[in-house]
């Protein structure tokens, strides 16, 4: 499964992870120094869950806290896969609700990790323009560059599962 588009020409991260909200991060696997060097981002104990649409070996977290896994690509998603992000986006929001430190990451910390991140802060209760708003203030302009799914958080996860679904059934 393809899950990162190699044609999108932004710069990467200046931080492994930022925080969102409070107790509310997103970040990735990967991050760019001051030099300009691709660095790894390895999560270890800072979070209670970690939450990842992308995986490497030896990125973390430490064996002890909770890792939910379910990737997804950096593209057009199915009726199943949004689903999936909603589920991951009311766990998230969950957590944070009950104290918990909560990681969303993907390969850079863009687009898959923001899409989860902002149905997590619609879920919290902002509005979905805050939502992104607050996305690219905290964690990068570039993030959520992706225009589908700005359009899926725009139309509601529910809006797009069904329509996503209706192109199942052509």
């Amino acid at each position: 499964m393809k899950t990162r588009q190699k044609d999108r020409d932004v710069p990467g991260p200046q931080a492994p992870w930022n925080e969102i909200k409070p107790l509310l991060w997103m970040g990735g696997h990967f991050w760019t120094d001051q030099a300009g060097e691709l660095q790894p981002a390895v999560a270890g104990r800072e979070f209670d869950l970690v939450i990842s649409l992308f995986t490497r070996a030896g990125h973390g977290p430490h064996p002890g806290v909770e890792h939910l896994i379910t990737e997804i690509p950096d593209g057009p998603l199915t009726a199943e896969q949004i689903h999936s992000v909603q589920q991951l986006a009311l766990t998230a929001a969950y957590a944070v609700r009950s104290g918990h430190t909560v990681l969303v990451r993907c390969h850079s910390g863009y687009n898959r990790s923001g899409l989860v991140v902002a149905q997590a802060l619609i879920e919290l209760g902002q509005d979905t323009a805050t939502a992104i708003d607050l996305i690219r203030q905290r964690r990068s302009p570039w993030a959520l560059n992706n225009q589908t799914f700005e359009q899926y958080l725009t139309a509601g996860l529910d809006v797009a599962y069904l329509l996503t679904g209706l192109d199942a059934l052509t």
